[in-house]
Order: structure tokens, then C-alpha cells, then sequence
């Protein structure tokens, strides 16, 4: 049966029946719990984004039903059987309890579905496309991505300022560098050589060697310089807050994700699990209560 709050007209549903033929994620037989006998009818299921057509078989052009899928919760159910029914249950067919997934959602009212499949492998395949199928899902990627991408931008800008200040600076260097080499080139053209370079003296041997280490001097002492101006610019102080902020950010996120984590798997599972049991010790009610949102 289609859910009571959302109505289709004939053309729609031939329209959305034949694109997801063409184009679904997912397709195949499932067993569907009756709400009505509570008895167990293979369907064949096509998943297209966030709707999940039924239908009688493989070749029927009416589908039974259609699930929407936004704002749903998709899980295992485990629920051993226990003497004869559990005999019974496990030769018919093949058939394990264990491969059965809820397709359930936040609201009251709503109907919620069984399905289940014959192997694990593909239940798993079935409850990874249907938690896909949401559309808030890709919003959310959506708008990491774009935060990234902002991100980027602004390092791309700030390399840019940071490239542009070395070009000049090497600029200015190059600048140096070529009035030394005029003063050297004059200073070799004004100087006259009465022996060649075998027969120096040692004293311009001695002068050859201070000018070498007065030039490195000099360049060292350039490059430190601009150093020390980059390290107490403005610049080089916003990006040590930024960086800051940005690790502050992800430990705070990788603890809460953790604690997250630890919430469901130890504590909303269980309970949930519990919930479904034949004797609950505690209601869905109670459960969506404590874990409200």
C-alpha cells in the first residue's frame, strides 16, 4: 500500500515506474512482512534515489507500493528463535531469521516495513543502498565539500600574498647581485695585472678570500632579515591562529564523533534491539524519547 500522505497520479507513477527500470541503484526479490497477516510475500523491489517500488513480480508494470525513503532509519534485526518454531523456521526454505532489516522513521504514525533477504551478503548491500537513497545525506556533502572548497581558496590566496612578497624580495636581491658584479667588473678593469694568476701574491689571495666571505656574510645576513620580517609580519601571525583554530576544531570533532559513536553502539542499538524482543523491557516509545533527535 502507498503511505497515506503522499497521493500519485497515473501518469506520475508510469513516469517514476519506468525510470527507475531504467536507472535504480538497487534491484531484486525481497520477502515483505504483511501488516495486515503478518505473513511473509516475496516482492520484487526497485530502489531509484529515495523511492522504493514494489511490485507482485519481475514483470508487473504496476508496482503494489512505493516507500519514500527521506527521514528513515534503516537497520538489522536480530531475533533468534527458540524450540520448534525455530526448527521449523530454519528448514523452511533455507530461511535464517537473521537476514531481516526495518525500514522505520522518526515520526508516529508512520508505517514501518520489514524485509528481509536470503543471505547476509545481501542484506548488508540492501541496507547500505537504502541509507544512501536520502537526499539530506547529499545536502550534508554537499556542504562539507563547499566549506573545503572555501578553504582551499583562502590557503590558494594566502600562498598567492606569500609568493608575491618573495618575488619581490628576489628582485631586490637580484638587484644587489647585479651592482656587485658592475663594482667587481670595474674593479678588474681598473686594476692592472703585472703577472699571472700563478704568480699572485699572498696578500690578494687574502684579499680574494675576505671579499668571498664578506658577500656570504652579506647574504646571509639579507635572508635573516627577511625571515625575521616574515615571521613578524601580519601575515605569518593570522596563519598561526588559523592554524590553531583549524586543530582545536578537528580534536574537538574526533572527540565528539567518538563519544557519538560509543552512544549508539553501546547504549541506542541495544536498547533498540531490546525494544523489539518478544518480552521488552523497554518501548520504542521510551527509547525515541531518551534519544530524542
Amino acid at each position: 500500500m502507498m503511505q497515506k500522505n503522499i497521493r500519485f497520479n497515473e501518469s506520475q507513477l508510469t513516469y517514476l515506474v519506468s525510470k527507475a527500470r531504467r536507472e535504480n541503484s538497487s534491484a531484486g526479490f525481497l520477502y515483505k512482512k504483511s501488516s495486515d497477516t503478518g505473513k511473509w510475500q516475496q516482492r520484487y523491489f526497485l530502489l531509484y534515489q529515495n523511492l522504493l517500488f514494489y511490485f507482485e513480480n519481475e514483470t508487473s508494470t504496476r508496482p503494489l507500493g512505493v516507500v519514500l525513503l527521506e527521514g528513515s532509519y534503516c537497520e538489522r534485526v536480530i531475533t533468534p528463535l527458540k524450540g520448534k518454531e525455530s526448527e521449523k523456521q530454519i528448514t523452511w526454505n533455507y530461511f535464517k531469521i537473521e537476514y531481516i532489516f526495518t525500514i522505520t522513521y522518526k515520526s508516529e504514525g508512520q508505517r514501518s516495513y520489514e524485509l528481509r533477504t536470503d543471505t547476509e551478503s545481501e542484506c548488508n548491500a540492501w541496507i547500505d543502498a537504502i541509507r544512501r537513497a536520502s537526499y539530506s545525506k547529499v545536502l550534508e556533502q554537499k556542504e562539507e565539500l563547499e566549506q573545503k572548497h572555501l578553504h582551499v581558496i583562502q590557503i590558494l590566496e594566502s600562498e598567492r600574498q606569500a609568493k608575491w612578497h618573495y618575488v619581490q624580495q628576489t628582485e631586490e636581491l637580484a638587484t644587489e647581485v647585479k651592482k656587485l658584479k658592475a663594482e667587481l667588473q670595474k674593479f678588474k678593469k681598473d686594476r692592472v695585472f703585472n703577472h699571472t694568476v700563478e704568480d699572485e701574491t699572498d696578500e690578494i689571495k687574502k684579499i680574494k678570500k675576505v671579499q668571498s666571505f664578506f658577500r656570504g656574510w652579506l647574504c646571509r645576513r639579507r635572508w635573516k632579515q627577511i625571515v625575521e620580517l616574515y615571521i613578524r609580519s601580519p601575515h605569518a601571525e593570522s596563519m598561526r591562529k588559523r592554524n590553531s583554530i583549524v586543530f582545536s576544531m578537528v580534536e574537538c570533532e574526533e572527540e565528539y564523533n567518538q563519544q557519538l559513536s560509543t552512544l549508539v553502539c553501546c547504549f541506542l542499538r541495544p536498547l533498540r534491539m531490546a525494544a523489539s524482543s518478544k518480552k521488552p523491557p523497554i518501548t520504542h516509545e521510551d527509547v525515541n524519547s531518551i534519544f530524542l533527535n
